[in-house]
Order: structure tokens, then C-alpha cells, then sequence
């Protein structure tokens, strides 16, 4: 089975991670993974110009399109799927501001999709959470039992597009991750979890940008 990853970018991953931009560290770490046959890489509008232009010079063989995305997460990772058609495959769905994605992370996320229908990348919460209703302490979950939800997630083509199907006709759909769309509105889908990385943490600021820097040199 064909592996294709969709990446989802913003302006924010054109600033710049140890000499070249956000967005060419999350495309070439998908480009070096063996497990990976083809890139889309879904940017807003304005973007994709620039974006498909840098890509071309920085020579990502494995980057077939760049597709224009709408205003939202969901609505860029709908236009991924409907590019893809009835193609059969495996699809990894990344946010490009996870740009330290890690090889290891890639390959058991397609390894799961092996024998799964649908999985993600996921690291045990550090923290003790609560629930909270009307400002008070409603349940305090067990943490070995929770986890912090990264990407990639990994689909079935077929079974993510029929999860963004169900979820696009119902008027109360509120924008979500991908898995959650699946554990929505596919409930029979078991959604298995492989351990991902600490490394991969959103960079949504310089700061986060600089600790990003400081790991790479390191």
C-alpha cells in the first residue's frame, strides 16, 4: 500500500529554523522516510506560489503538489483528501509547525496502518489534569491513562475521507483533529496510538523557535 503525506502549513512556518524555514524541516523529514512514496503540502492561497517555489528549488522529489487549503485545519486537510480522489492508500496528516518529527515516528505510524485503519502519534501527559465545569474541579482523570496528541495521524484513505463525509454534513460539526473526527463519526474505527516524541513540539514562537534551534545543534 502507497503511503502519501499531507502536510499542512501556515505562514508562520516560512520563519526561519536553523538557516531554512519551518516548513522545509517537516517536508524533508517526510522526504528522508523510506516508508513515504509521495508529499502534498496544503498552504492558504497566497502562499502557494511561494511555497511551491521553495520547495522546487530545495529539490523535494517526493513533493507532487502543492494545494491551495481553505481557512481552517479541517477545511485544509479536506481539500488533501478530496486531491487524492479514490486513490487507495495510507495517509499521514502533519501540521508543519511539528517540523522535529522524528523517522522513528514516521515509520511505526505507517507500520500501524499495517494491520490499522487509523492511528496517531501520541506522548504521555507529564502533568496531572482536571476537569473543570463552572470554574470548579469536576474529575481529575487518571494520568497514566492520558496521553498528548501529536501527528502524524495515519488513515486508510477510505475510512478518513467517509469519517470527513459524516462530519461535514452535520450541521453541529465543530473543527477538530482528524482523529476525532474518526472516533466521532466512526465509531467501530479503533484509532491506535504509537509513542511519539517530546521533540515534536508545536513552534508557534520565537522562543519555541530558539529551543528548536538550540535541539538541532545539539
Amino acid at each position: 500500500m502507497r503511503t502519501v503525506a499531507v502536510i499542512l502549513a501556515e505562514a508562520g512556518q516560512l520563519a526561519e529554523l536553523a538557516g531554512k524555514p519551518v516548513i522545509e524541516h517537516a517536508v524533508g523529514a517526510f522526504e528522508n522516510a523510506a516508508q513515504v512514496d509521495e508529499i502534498l503540502v496544503v498552504v492558504a492561497p497566497a502562499l502557494a506560489a511561494q511555497v511551491g517555489q521553495l520547495l522546487a528549488d530545495g529539490g523535494y522529489r517526493k513533493v507532487s503538489r502543492v494545494i491551495e487549503g481553505g481557512g481552517t485545519r479541517t477545511q485544509a486537510a479536506q481539500q488533501a483528501i478530496r486531491a487524492l480522489g479514490d486513490t487507495e492508500c495510507n495517509l499521514l496528516i502533519h501540521d508543519a509547525d511539528r517540523p522535529l518529527i522524528s523517522q522513528r515516528v514516521i515509520e511505526d505510524c505507517v507500520t500501524a496502518l499495517g494491520t490499522r485503519e487509523a492511528v496517531c502519534a501520541a506522548v504521555p501527559a507529564s502533568d496531572t489534569m482536571v476537569a473543570i465545569e463552572k470554574g470548579l474541579i469536576t474529575e481529575r482523570p487518571p494520568r497514566d491513562r492520558l496521553r498528548r496528541r501529536q501527528t502524524p495521524q495515519g488513515f486508510r484513505l477510505p475510512v478518513i475521507r467517509r469519517g470527513y463525509e459524516l462530519a461535514l454534513a452535520d450541521p453541529a460539526f465543530e473543527p477538530t483533529d482528524d482523529c476525532g473526527i474518526v472516533l466521532r463519526y466512526l465509531p467501530d474505527v479503533a484509532v491506535a496510538v504509537v509513542q511519539g516524541s517530546e521533540q515534536s513540539f508545536t513552534i508557534l514562537s520565537p522562543a519555541a523557535i530558539d529551543i528548536a534551534e538550540a535541539m538541532l545543534s545539539a
